[in-house]
C-alpha cells in the first residue's frame, strides 16, 4: 500500500477527525522532531520528549489551521521553536530577547556540564547563542533549507544566513582549539 501525503493525512484529520491520519504524521516526524529539540536544549532526554509532546498536542489543537503555505514538517518545526521558547520564557518572567539568550545559553550549559552531553560537537553548539545554535542546528543536522530555516524561526534570510556564517565559524575555531583538524 502506497505511503499517503502529508496533505492527504492531514485532510483526513481535520474533516473527519481521523486520529490515526494524525498519528501517521506523528510517528513520521517525531524523531526528527525530537532530535531537533535534543539539540536545543543541550541533550536533556526528558525534556526534549516533554517538549515534542506539547508540540504535537498543539499541532493536533491547531491542525485546521494549518493553510499548505509550507511544508508541515516546517509548520511542526515553528511549533517546537516556540514551544521551546515558551518554555524558556516560563523558568522566569523574562523581558528582553538578551535575557531570553542568557535563559537559554544557562540551561543549555547545565545539561552540558553535567555529563549528559559528552559530544565535543554539543560542546561547540554551547558556544553559540540561541539563533546561531537553532540555524546550525537546522541546516547542517536536520538538513533544511535557508528559506524553510527562514520560515520556521521568522528571520529574514540573510540573517539566518549571517547566523549560519558566525555559528559555523564559532564552532570552526572552537574544535581546532580542541584538537579537530
Amino acid at each position: 500500500m502506497a505511503e499517503l501525503s502529508d496533505q492527504m493525512l492531514i485532510a483526513r484529520a481535520t474533516v473527519f477527525g481521523n486520529r490515526r491520519a494524525f498519528d501517521t504524521l506523528v510517528r513520521r516526524y517525531q524523531s526528527p522532531l525530537r532530535r531537533f529539540l535534543m539539540n536545543l536544549t543541550g541533550g536533556d532526554n526528558t525534556l526534549s520528549d516533554d517538549l515534542a509532546q506539547d508540540t504535537f498536542i498543539k499541532a493536533w489543537t491547531q491542525l485546521a489551521s494549518f493553510k499548505n503555505k509550507s511544508s508541515f514538517e516546517t509548520w511542526l518545526f515553528r511549533i517546537a521553536y516556540n514551544v521551546f521558547y515558551d518554555y524558556i520564557r516560563s523558568l522566569k518572567e523574562i523581558q528582553s530577547m538578551e535575557d531570553v539568550e542568557r535563559e537559554v545559553d544557562s540551561l543549555y550549559h547545565e545539561y552540558a556540564d553535567d555529563g549528559s552531553v559528552k559530544s565535543d560537537i554539543h560542546q561547540a553548539l554551547g558556544m553559540l547563542n540561541p539563533n546561531e545554535r537553532t540555524c546550525i542546528t537546522l541546516f547542517y543536522m536536520e538538513d533544511r533549507q535557508i528559506k524553510e530555516i527562514a520560515d520556521i524561526m521568522q528571520l529574514p534570510e540573510g540573517t539566518v544566513k549571517s547566523n549560519l556564517s558566525r555559528g559555523k565559524e564559532k564552532m570552526t575555531t572552537y574544535l581546532k582549539q580542541n584538537g579537530y583538524g
